[in-house]
């Protein structure tokens, strides 16, 4: 297999780690990496951050140098979209007609900003893409004072909240559920969150959605009318399914894929926001969109690939950095039935311990790196924490298992 040919749908995270670890991992044959952007495969988490806050540039962001695809012999094809797979022919079809042939295909076609079905949506802007980005900085620069409406307040949302306050601008944020970051974390991150947006300057709205956006002006759908400079959204996304659907593979909120990432054609595989799969630790089929299953992933396909009979087994985790808070999570969280707080929220260092059932099934460690770390090792290796543990006085979890061993 070390000399066949494979061909990468999409240059994002996934994308790019898959073509960089088939080169680590031995792989001797083509490597072509088909990209619908003009820019070489960046990173996407700084765009709401440093990119964002004019910190750092394009350069900043790209994965690898040009010259590295050149130096490994991957093909980089920017600024073209597949349009098709022909499964017998074993070809990819790009939009100007030109086919390339595969061995064996990945689809890491990623998500796209899912729409918001309301009057006046042509005037919200997205933060997607560098393009998003650009356009983005291009109406913020130079100025101050604007009011900005930001709608959903998920981890785009806020990160993007933070940025623009600290750039001195007015910034109301609506989420039309009754808590910021519902799915991500729990009610007590979630609530000293909101408390540190809100001593920026923030306003957030939680329990009412949009209702329509007129020039210059937000409707929601409670009746309250707000003034908009600037309405950018961060509603979820959209995985980008349409291509490996038309190929006849199995499609349902992203593509199907098996405990090795492979899909219903032996030959193809899906992998980063647009791949799901089987997770011991969600209990079931679950798309993630996270640096962390992009990259894991990447590797994975590439050694199942050259041969690898290694399933997808890796932890989850997660991070976001709002002002002086790094939120980081281990584990998945969603779905506890149970918390303990651990630390000392009042001086913004604390640890949400989520259990469910009894047992622990994520950390949400809210400047408190060392929990994170360890949280991701007792949640790889297997654990015995139960609340009951965790909520004794003077509970650390890095003694606690320092004794344990």
């Amino acid at each position: 297999m070390r000399g066949e040919s494979v061909v990468v749908v999409g240059a994002g995270q996934a994308g790019c780690q898959v073509a960089v670890s088939l080169r680590e991992q031995g792989h001797r044959g083509p490597i072509t990496l088909i990209g619908d952007e003009a820019a070489a495969p960046y990173q996407r988490p700084p765009l709401t951050k440093a990119y964002l806050a004019g910190e750092t540039d394009l350069a900043g962001l790209v994965l690898r140098q040009d010259s590295y695809y050149d130096d490994h012999g991957i093909k980089l094809v920017r600024n073209e979209r597949v349009i098709g797979v022909d499964r017998q022919a074993r070809v990819a079809v790009l939009g100007c007609a030109r086919t390339v042939s595969y061995d064996h295909l990945v689809f890491a076609t990623g998500a796209r900003p899912r729409p918001l079905p309301i009057p006046g949506a042509e005037h919200v802007l997205n933060l997607r893409t560098v393009a998003d980005a650009d356009a983005i900085r291009q109406r913020l620069e130079g100025q101050i004072g604007l009011d900005v409406v930001v709608i959903g307040g998920g981890f785009i949302g806020l990160e993007f909240a933070a940025v623009v306050r600290k750039l001195r601008h007015e910034v109301t944020v609506v989420e039309a559920q009754p808590q910021v970051m519902q799915r991500a974390v729990s009610a007590e991150t979630a609530q000293h969150l909101v408390s540190r947006h809100r001593s920026e300057g923030v306003q957030i709205l939680t329990g009412t959605g949009v209702a329509a956006v007129r020039e210059g002006l937000v409707e929601l759908t409670d009746g309250t009318v707000l003034v908009a400079d600037l309405v950018v959204a961060g509603i979820g996304v959209v995985p980008n399914t349409e291509v490996a659907q038309r190929a006849g593979l199995l499609v349902d909120n992203g593509i199907v894929v098996d405990a090795h990432l492979g899909t219903v054609d032996p030959r193809i595989y899906a992998v980063g926001d647009c791949a799901r799969f089987a997770s011991t630790h969600a209990g079931g089929l679950i798309r993630l969109e996270s640096v962390q299953n992009a990259t894991d992933q990447g590797t994975t396909v590439a050694a199942a690939i050259l041969g690898s009979a290694e399933p997808y087994t890796a932890l989850p985790w997660f991070w976001s950095d709002q002002y002086d808070v790094k939120l980081q999570t281990a584990g998945l969280t969603n779905g506890h039935d149970r918390t303990v707080t651990v630390g000392d929220p009042a001086e913004g260092r604390f640890s949400v311990f989520c259990f469910k059932n009894d047992k622990l099934i994520g950390i949400e460690a809210y400047n408190r790196p060392i929990d994170f770390l360890m949280g991701r090792r007792i949640l790889e290796g297997g654990n015995r924490l139960t609340p009951e543990i965790v909520a004794q006085p003077g509970f650390d979890l890095r003694a606690s298992q320092q004794r344990a061993a």
